[in-house]
């Protein structure tokens, strides 16, 4: 546990913590992403390694050298890691062979002049050609292997540049914080320039998918940029209000009030966005100094608190001793158990409602209630462990019971049998709990047979005709008498007398099938037109009509299981509407009240949660009604 003192976070973290939550996309970052997307497609660089030489290596100058300078230069640039060198290869295998000829030109120059035919010539062979033949076939197999290597990167970047195209396309998409996408989409494009061979077949098409995605990306910052300006000069006003707020404190008489009215003007302050840069400083500047102005009041009254601090540890410790010395052996019964764990109960609220102890003593003191709690319930655990067998008895009579009721449930001995199935519930209340994860089979089996007798019951008396006709003429004078109402009675006494007609209308039985939906629209035309006279409101209309449905309720022999039953759908109604309030509430934060129609679709969406509001109000008060008849 933390001293009261010790709750306040300083002032300059919570500065850190707004400038840190929400950066900016500035207009030199929006430039950058246009000036990606509007990149050609003739800059993508897909050269390979086999790509014409540039004219440096193409100006070689090889003509002083000899056959073997060629051989040897020719060697060296194959032995060395290849690169873009095909083209000083063809130069240096075109000087080879332009010397070769020159020699074998000479040699049959030679010939010929020495008196030889044209057609006996041949060129001695030249182990110099053999070479440069070997050499030839090794830069192919290398040119070879390097374009292998080339392919296998083409299909890589290609692979890679889906997966960039993929997730740029799900960050258009995205409702996470715009920043945080912002930050991947640079990075995407960063990858994206660094990533370069792929197939030619596909350039094209990649990079129009790109092209097409950054442009997405790009309207979405320029629709952020609206919303942050919006949200610029809607935070200035909110936090303009709370120094407003903060500076009326120093006039408070009570110091602790305001200092926890300044913990939740922080809170507020933190959770509301930041304003524009420019007035950050200055903003932020006014909110601390009138913190600072309540802080320093609350320290000067805090020291005056260690009287008070000593007289919490001694009612801490008072309460110790009190659980600490509770008598375990007076424990027998489980109504014993649960009186003494209202008291253990009220002893940890009655703690809580105890402030700070001395700094030195908060935690230990703490300590030593925890561990006296936890003896109190490990005891208490152990001896709801060792009533298992009795539940277990518990349950094989309630099944015994269950069976009874499925036996009688088809009987037409209708008062015979009320009279043994009132006893069975009667009994059923006798005995004691059964385990949890039976609790609820149990009794469904059991009210379900009871249920399905009176249900028999109940349509075998309705069908009695003369009865149900009688029951309509007293319904319909009943009408009568509301429609022919006393105007000239006051308010109060008019709604009582009301009152009396709605429970006799319930205490009124079966009508006739055919006439009951027309007798029951006109009584509640003529209730709703004394309601309108009246002025009461629609919900307590409702409220009131419910009432009556309950003390109907209660009066039926069934009664407990209808109200059960009753609570359970008006429990699942509140969890549905609870649901869809959630889904209302986040969906209007989502509507731009300044966009073309978005003010009207706010205000419908808040009539439709504040009409969410009153309906589950109501159904809350007919579940109190419920629980008080139960």
């Amino acid at each position: 546990m933390k001293d009261t003192h010790e709750t306040n976070l300083p002032i300059e973290e919570n500065d850190k913590l707004e400038e840190t939550t929400t950066p900016e996309v500035t207009p030199e970052e929006i430039a950058e992403v246009t000036a990606t997307v509007e990149e050609p497609v003739a800059e993508e660089d897909n050269t390979v390694a086999s790509a014409e030489p540039s004219g440096e290596v193409s100006s070689m100058n090889t003509g002083k050298l000899t056959k073997e300078e060629i051989l040897d230069k020719l060697a060296e640039l194959i032995n060395a890691p290849i690169g873009n060198i095909r083209n000083e290869v063809e130069v240096l295998k075109q000087s080879f062979y332009k010397i070769h000829r020159a020699e074998v030109e000479e040699l049959k120059k030679v010939f010929l002049e020495g008196g030889g035919e044209e057609k006996d010539f041949q060129a001695p062979e030249d182990e110099t050609e053999a070479r440069i033949k070997e050499l030839l076939a090794s830069f192919r197999e290398k040119r070879a292997a390097l374009h292998a290597e080339e392919e296998q990167l083409k299909a890589a970047n290609y692979a890679l540049k889906l997966q960039l195209i993929n997730r740029m396309k799900e960050l258009t998409e995205s409702q996470e914080d715009f920043n945080k996408l912002y930050n991947e989409f640079k990075d995407i494009q960063q990858r994206w320039k660094e990533t370069k061979l792929v197939p030619q077949e596909h350039a094209n098409e990649l990079w129009k998918n790109y092209q097409i995605y950054s442009e997405r990306f790009y309207d979405i910052i320029k629709i952020n940029n609206q919303f942050r300006d919006y949200d610029f000069k809607k935070n200035l006003e909110l936090k303009t209000a709370l120094c407003e707020t903060v500076e009326k404190l120093e006039q408070e008489p009570d110091v602790i009030s305001a200092f926890h009215q300044l913990q939740k003007l922080h809170q507020q302050w933190r959770e509301i966005g930041p304003v524009a840069k420019e007035l950050r400083e200055e903003l932020w500047a006014r909110f601390k100094a009138a913190s600072t102005v309540i802080n320093k009041r609350h320290q000067l009254h805090f020291e005056s608190l260690k009287e008070k601090e000593q007289e919490n540890l001694d009612a801490k410790i008072a309460i110790c001793e009190q659980i600490e010395n509770l008598d375990f052996s007076e424990l027998k019964t489980f109504r014993d158990w649960e009186e003494k764990n209202k008291e253990v109960i009220g002893l940890q609220e009655k703690w809580k409602t105890i402030g700070f102890a001395p700094k030195k003593h908060n935690v230990k003191i703490f300590e030593r209630f925890r561990a006296a709690c936890d003896v109190y319930f490990n005891k208490k655990s152990d001896f709801y462990k060792g009533i298992k067998e009795d539940m277990e008895k518990n349950f094989q009579l309630k099944t015994a019971l269950c069976e009874k009721a499925e036996s009688l449930k088809d009987s037409e001995e209708w008062k015979e049998t009320t009279e043994k199935m009132i006893a069975l519930q009667k009994e059923w209340k006798t005995i004691g709990p059964v385990a949890r994860k039976h609790s609820d089979q149990i009794w469904k089996r059991f009210i379900s047979a009871c249920d399905y007798f009176f249900d028999q019951k109940n349509k075998n008396f309705s069908s009695q005709k003369g009865s149900e006709q009688n029951n309509l003429a007293a319904k319909r004078e009943l009408i009568e008498k509301v429609n022919n109402f006393d105007e000239s009675l006051e308010h109060e006494a008019a709604l009582a007398l009301l009152k009396e007609y709605m429970a006799e209308w319930n205490s009124i039985g079966f009508v006739p099938f055919k006439e009951k939906d027309k007798v029951y629209k006109e009584y509640h035309e003529a209730i709703d037109k004394q309601f309108d006279r009246l002025k009461v409101d629609q919900n307590d209309r409702k409220m009131q009509t419910f009432r009556n449905n309950l003390t109907d309720m209660v009066g039926d022999e069934r009664g407990k299981g209808k109200l059960y039953g009753e609570r359970d759908k008006l429990m699942r109604t509140y969890e549905r509407m609870k649901s869809e309030l959630q889904t209302y509430e986040n969906n209007i934060g989502f509507l731009n009240i300044s966009s073309k129609g978005g003010g009207g679709l706010v205000k419908e969406m808040e009539r439709k949660i504040e009409k969410l509001k009153e309906d589950m109000e109501l159904i809350v008060k007919k579940i109190d009604a419920i629980d008080e008849n139960l």
